[in-house]
């Protein structure tokens, strides 16, 4: 296992400007975070001066954060079968690549999207043309993570299976990092890890689908529904159907205790969440 992983994170926010995003992580106990470098919901992404760099790396390494990594909006769908909306989730991606290279962020993950109005199959063909578009010719140091899907409705990503052919295209292209694993999107799509038995069934199953190499980062949240009702309801750290047994099993697996935790829990209570993480860490590192 390398020495500096895994790193504890949560979600936090840019209001006021990114490079109030460190501290923020920071304060929450926190040695990386993840954040937004625009509005999730819309609108134009502000503008990456050199001062608010300059800022933004100065308070990266007061509060001593190696590393970051950046979550695209909620509103990217490479699977729509509305060509603005796919051109639209093209750019943004790959406009979040840019930003998070001048940044220095490691990654940028996003959702796929929903295949809405079009058979699953024909929604995957767009994202794979997607996914090619985006990484055309990109040359900057971030790298693009397909997160795992509760699966709710119409949304793609929710089995490894899905993930791995829709990332086939670009598994060696430059740019492509691999996968992120939420804990709480992976249980409501019907993967269990509360025993070790079920953890080495759910891994294996991954190395066999998609590659635990590809395997490059966690999001820590427990799941208010139950194992298998494709609902996406995080919620803190045993208070919902996984446990902090069952998370603690699969966060002292080795191929989690190689990755960070970032933790996308209610701020109201999440230090209880960093305090279960870092006792964890503690025995496992």
């Amino acid at each position: 296992m390398a020495k500096h992983f895994p790193k504890i994170g949560a979600h936090v926010s840019i209001a006021g400007g990114i490079a109030h995003a460190p501290t923020r992580a920071q304060r929450e106990g926190c040695d990386t975070f993840q954040c937004f470098t625009r509005s999730p919901q819309g609108g134009p992404a502000p503008e990456l001066t050199e001062d608010v760099v300059a800022a933004f790396r100065e308070a990266m390494a007061t509060a001593d954060m190696g590393r970051f990594v950046i979550h695209a909006p909620y509103y990217i769908n490479l699977a729509s079968t509305e060509a603005r909306i796919r051109h639209a989730s093209r750019r943004v991606i790959r406009e979040e690549l840019e930003r998070g290279s001048v940044l220095g962020a490691t990654y940028v993950m996003f959702h796929p999207g929903s295949h809405r109005g079009r058979t699953a199959a024909e929604g995957i063909v767009a994202v794979r043309k997607g996914l090619l578009e985006i990484l055309h010719g990109y040359q900057g140091s971030c790298q693009l993570l397909l997160e795992v899907s509760a699966g709710a409705g119409d949304v793609l990503g929710d089995t490894f299976q899905e993930n791995a052919t829709m990332m086939e295209p670009v598994r060696s292209a430059h740019g492509f990092g691999g996968i992120c694993f939420d804990t709480c999107h992976a249980f409501a799509s019907g993967y269990d890890f509360r025993t070790p038995e079920a953890l080495a069934q759910t891994l294996a199953t991954f190395d066999e689908c998609i590659g635990l190499e590809y395997l490059k980062l966690t999001h820590v949240n427990d799941s208010a529904a139950p194992l298998g009702e494709h609902r996406d309801r995080h919620e803190h750290i045993g208070e919902g159907h996984i446990g902090k047994e069952g998370m603690a099993l699969i966060l002292s697996s080795e191929p989690f205790r190689r990755i960070d935790w970032i933790l996308e829990t209610r701020d109201e209570g999440r230090e209880r969440d960093v305090a279960f993480l870092a006792k964890l860490r503690q025995k496992v590192a």
